[in-house]
Formats: C-alpha cells, sequence, structure tokens
C-alpha cells in the first residue's frame, strides 16, 4: 500500500532506518490490528500503534471511562468520564494521525462475534484484565490462526508475550486451567501504579511492529516480566503444549456454545458463606453478636464505623489471626468483596475457620 508524500514525511524516522525503510512503512500501512481493551494497556498500544502508521486499527471496548482511570489511562480527560472507551479513544488517536482507518465497536467481546471480527485482522492485542476473556481471545485466536500480543499488570509487575506465532506456544501451554476463582484480585482492589500500564502497552505496540515488519525477534516461547519497583526484567521460556492446542483445533471444541465465565469457575471450592450489605445491616439492627473483619488498607473509604470492626489488611492477615474469633461469625469484608473472599480461602485452608462469611458486594456502597 502506497504512501503519500505527506505520509513519506510524516514516517520518515522509521523510514531512515534500513530494517524498516519505505517497504516496511508502506507494510505497517497495509496492517490490520484488533485492539481488545481500550484500558490502561489498550491506550499506549493504540496511541504508539495509530502513530507507527498502522493502517486499520480495531478498538473494542463495552465499559466506560471512570474517573478511577484516569491515574493511568492516558488517552482520556475528564470530558471523557461516562463516555464509552472506544469511541473516546478513537476521537482522540483521530487527532494523532487522521491517516489511519479505526473501527469501532462498542459491544463486548463474545463467542458469537470473536470468529468473524479476529478473521479481518492480521495481528490481535489482548488489553484485558480477566481471565474469562483472556481464554476467549487465546482460542479465538488459535482457531482463527491469528498471533496474539499479550500483557497484564499486577500492582508494580507486567508480563508481555506473543502467542500463537508461527505455530507457537498458546496462552492455554502457559496456563491450561484458570486460577480458582476470586483468587486473583484486580486493579481496583489491590492497585496498580499508573505508569506500569504504559511500560508493559508500550512493549506490547512493540511486539505488534516486529510481527508486522517482520524484523528482530517476537516475544514468541518467550515471556518479559518486569518490576517497576526495582526496574529488573527478566525472561521466561514458555513450552509448546501440543495437546493443549489440538484440543481447541479438535472438532469436538464447540467455541460458540463455550461459556468461558463458567469455564473460569470450575475450580471454585465449595460455595463461600456470603451476606450482602442489607444483610449486614440487619444484622447490626438485630444486635445479632458477631464480628467484622476489614481487609482493606487504612485509607480506604468508606469505613463501616462499628465497634465490632477490626482492621487487618490483607498483607498483614497471618500476624492478625489471634485478633480473628472462632466462636462466632465473623464477616470478612473488602471494597469489591475480592480480597475479602481470597483472605477466607487462606484461613479456611491454612488456619481452618469455619465461621468465616463474605461481604459479597464489598464494602464500597457502605452508606
Amino acid at each position: 500500500m502506497k504512501l503519500n508524500d505527506q505520509e513519506k514525511n510524516r514516517y520518515s524516522r522509521h523510514i531512515s532506518l534500513k530494517e524498516v525503510g519505505l517497504y516496511g512503512q508502506e507494510k505497517l500501512k497495509a496492517a490490520k490490528v484488533l485492539v481488545i481493551g481500550a484500558g490502561g494497556l489498550g491506550c499506549p498500544v493504540l496511541q504508539y500503534l495509530t502513530a507507527a502508521g498502522i493502517g486499520t486499527i480495531g478498538i473494542i471496548d463495552f465499559d466506560t471511562v471512570d474517573e478511577t482511570n484516569l491515574q493511568r489511562q492516558i488517552l482520556f480527560t475528564v470530558n471523557d468520564i461516562g463516555s464509552n472507551k472506544a469511541t473516546a479513544a478513537e476521537k482522540r488517536l483521530i487527532q494523532l494521525n487522521p491517516n489511519v482507518n479505526f473501527n469501532v465497536y462498542t459491544d463486548k467481546l463474545t463467542t458469537k462475534n470473536a470468529l468473524s471480527l479476529f478473521n479481518d485482522y492480521d495481528v490481535i492485542v489482548d488489553g484485558t484484565d480477566n481471565f474469562s476473556t483472556r481464554y476467549l481471545i487465546n482460542d479465538a485466536s488459535v482457531i482463527t490462526n491469528k498471533p496474539l500480543v499479550y500483557g497484564a499488570i499486577y500492582k508494580f509487575e507486567g508480563q508481555v508475550t506473543v502467542f500463537n506465532y508461527k505455530n507457537g506456544p498458546s496462552y492455554r501451554c502457559l496456563f491450561p486451567e484458570p486460577p480458582k476463582a476470586g483468587s486473583v484480585p484486580n486493579c481496583s482492589d489491590v492497585g496498580v501504579i499508573g505508569v506500569l500500564p504504559g511500560l508493559i502497552g508500550t512493549q506490547q505496540a512493540n511486539e505488534v511492529l516486529k510481527l508486522i515488519l517482520e524484523i528482530g525477534n517476537p516475544l514468541s516461547g518467550k515471556m518479559l516480566t518486569y518490576n517497576a519497583l526495582d526496574s529488573s526484567s527478566l525472561t521466561l521460556n514458555v513450552p509448546k503444549s501440543e495437546e493443549e492446542i489440538a484440543k481447541i483445533k479438535s472438532d469436538n471444541f464447540s467455541f460458540e456454545t463455550m461459556d468461558y465465565d463458567f469455564f473460569c469457575d470450575l475450580l471454585k471450592q465449595e460455595k463461600m458463606k456470603e451476606i450482602s450489605i442489607e444483610g449486614l445491616k440487619q444484622w447490626y439492627e438485630e444486635s445479632k453478636d458477631f464480628k467484622v473483619i476489614d481487609v482493606r488498607s487504612d485509607w480506604e473509604l468508606p469505613r463501616i464505623n462499628k465497634e465490632n470492626v477490626v482492621v487487618i489488611p490483607l498483607d498483614e492477615l497471618q500476624n492478625g489471626i489471634l485478633k480473628i474469633s472462632k466462636s462466632k461469625d465473623v464477616v470478612v469484608i473488602c471494597q469489591h468483596g475480592v480480597r475479602s473472599k481470597f483472605a477466607i480461602e487462606v484461613l479456611e485452608r491454612e488456619y481452618n475457620f469455619i465461621n468465616l462469611i463474605n461481604l459479597s458486594e464489598g464494602a464500597a456502597n457502605w452508606k
């Protein structure tokens, strides 16, 4: 796909590189990349792919911009709060490079639309933050034979790798089964340093360019891990599992009827006892004899200001075991009900508690 004179000037720093040149820049213009998720990882991926001159970029995200996103999702401003992320991203990216064709998808990615979407693109980028969608993306990439650039972040650490590239390993080769439901808190529960998505997302964008330009050594069969606290990195080998890939390609694998939310809940143990905010308030009204363990940090609001509440942050849980009663009901709370669930699993498994109840909604909506 030929460049016009204006584009040749815009991309002159690329064209000057012998590894890219005019031919390479034309390959970028002809390329089609689908970015799933316009959040922390998606924002830097989209910015750099747009600036690099990828000809067609698909943006899929059904979520809306929230004020808490602005700490790390650098495409958005306060004026975008409440807007769909994919739509808001396109609005900003057009200003960066009007030569790029953007396809915006505001519906959720599902087994019903994934295959047809993936078939329209050359490279898929995973910028999501939940396991069910990651497995869905991986399986659709394997079925459609599309390379998948994967990134993940957690607090101060990030990961980048390339799956399904030239018969390389897939996500299932690394993680054949999802972790137990609720065992891995998300960013809204444990936090993430704001620059980390930028560091990891930029690496993802770099991998996309390498794949399209066919230069360098893509991170296929290798996973780059990065620690922002000490600026250390480590590259791990990712072995290929022919068995896992064969399962997905098998005629018996019914992708379009697969329930990925259910699949990622399969390893969940016996149903945990739970109580709602209304149920907890009723206990207080009835003067029920119980205790509350708050595993949040001191600064997290709102607080439940009652005499029976004991604060034991999750990372100090083991040191606070003696403060947790075994003789009466104990409600464990956090902001959204995820860390509290994890705390209960630890306490039941390692300390034989049988009287713990999770505040299912978390304390974020306590009034």
